[in-house]
């Protein structure tokens, strides 16, 4: 009896065996696919970071060539082929395009560049305003100017410091040496100013018939 027992137990085994196989044949092929798209997706997605930082570093490189070349109609001239290619160099590329235009003494061509990009509400766009408001200076409207002043210098941003005193110049501009005595005042009272704006904001006050406040 135990003979036959083990007869049929291993029969069963081998029947068990016989099935798994069978599976394995018709279905193995699954686990490898999976197996094979994960790696591959990781593969994919690391080839991707590696393309992406390799572009941007010759964008970076490119960046550099162009701003280190001592002609300056060939650096304008390459500093627009990147600004054109797009990408987180772009912007920076224009400003100093239009830095290298007024070198040239093409402040309409400057003006051009900075009023495309002071539309935006980015770190860029405050810069390209700043420098528009300050070479057109007086040549603009009063409240325009203004305005576009007080959308900087507002408190916590970046640029604050300098459109309040480019905010001070515009009132010097108008006449109201008082309110630009004020706004000086307040700068020497600011928070992380240099040394040398409230150094050139006391020269003002004095210069204005001002007193300075110890």
């Amino acid at each position: 009896m135990s003979n036959t027992d083990g007869f049929i137990e291993e029969v069963s085994e081998e029947v068990r065996k016989d099935k798994l196989f069978a599976l394995y044949k018709k279905y193995g092929w699954i686990p490898v696919v999976i197996i094979c798209s994960l790696v591959g997706g990781a593969g994919f997605l690391e080839y991707q970071k590696s393309a992406k930082a390799s572009a941007a570093s010759a964008r970076g490189d490119a960046l550099i060539a162009a701003l280190n070349q001592d002609d300056a109609s060939l650096r304008a001239s390459e500093l627009a082929s990147i600004a054109e290619n797009g990408g987180a160099e772009a912007p920076i590329a224009k400003l100093h395009r239009a830095g290298v235009l007024l070198e040239q003494n093409d402040e309409d061509g400057a003006l051009l560049i900075y009023d495309s990009m002071s539309a935006g509400v980015d770190i860029y766009a405050q810069v390209a305003t700043l420098k528009a408001i300050m070479l057109r200076g007086n040549k603009m409207e009063d409240k325009a100017r203004l305005d576009a002043l007080d959308a900087i210098a507002t408190p916590g941003n970046a640029f604050r410091v300098i459109a309040m005193e480019q905010k001070a110049i515009a009132h010097i501009d108008m006449g109201n040496n008082d309110k630009a005595i004020e706004i000086f005042t307040t700068l020497i009272e600011e928070a992380d100013v240099s040394q040398a704006l409230i150094a050139r904001s006391q020269q003002m006050i004095l210069a204005l018939g001002g007193k300075l406040t110890n």
